[in-house]
Order: C-alpha cells, then sequence, then structure tokens
C-alpha cells in the first residue's frame, strides 16, 4: 500500500474510533487531538506532491513526522488512561509509528540530495 492510502487509511480509522466512543470530557479531549492530528498526517502528506522547492517539501516531511508522533502521543493516552483495551489501539499506535518513521527517513533522504546538488 502505497504511503498517501496508508495516511487516509489511519485517519479514517482514528475517525471511526473517535466517533464511536460514549462522549465523556476525558475521551472528548483525547478523540479531538487525535481526530486532528491524525487527519493532519494525511493532508500534510497529500501536500508533498504539491512541494515546488526542497526546502518546501523537507518541511511538510516534519509537518507529518510531528502529526504523526503527536497522534501516537494520543493513542498512547487511551492505553495508559484504560480509555480503550489496548488490543484496540496497539494496531493504530504501531501504524502511526511506521508513518513517522517514514516520514523522517523521507525527510533525510530529501536532506542529503539537497546537500549534494
Amino acid at each position: 500500500m502505497q504511503m498517501k492510502d496508508r495516511t487516509q487509511l489511519l485517519a479514517r480509522r482514528i475517525l471511526k474510533l473517535a466517533e464511536a466512543w460514549p462522549h465523556t470530557r476525558s475521551k472528548n479531549t483525547v478523540a479531538n487531538q487525535i481526530g486532528r492530528s491524525g487527519s493532519s498526517v494525511a493532508a500534510n502528506y497529500r501536500a508533498l506532491g504539491r512541494a515546488k522547492p526542497t526546502a518546501e517539501f523537507i518541511h511538510k516531511t516534519s509537518i507529518v513526522e510531528e502529526e504523526a508522533d503527536e497522534t501516537s502521543f494520543g493513542l498512547e493516552m487511551i492505553i495508559g488512561a484504560k480509555l480503550l483495551k489496548a488490543a484496540l489501539i496497539n494496531p493504530l499506535l504501531q501504524e502511526a509509528g511506521e508513518l513517522a518513521a517514514m516520514a523522517v527517513a523521507t525527510r533525510k533522504t530529501a536532506s542529503r540530495r539537497r546537500t549534494l546538488s
């Protein structure tokens, strides 16, 4: 599966997760956070395709990494606060971590190429 598809799938899965929760103050707080950051991963990855100069591309990969990491943080909070079962959250947490790592690798490659140019 391509990165674009993976980021969009993560965003959809997180939105479905957030929508399925019973509404409490703590759950709404975390659901809002992961909803924003999870969808931002996909939106900013999509923007990479339109980034013109290399510096803009590198900056956008940093944003993808930050948003994926923020999503991971929110998912870790869900597990730590026992808001949902870890078995339900762990696949999302793994995917967010993998997407963050891929963004880091992409940024490093682009930075090296920029330096060599």
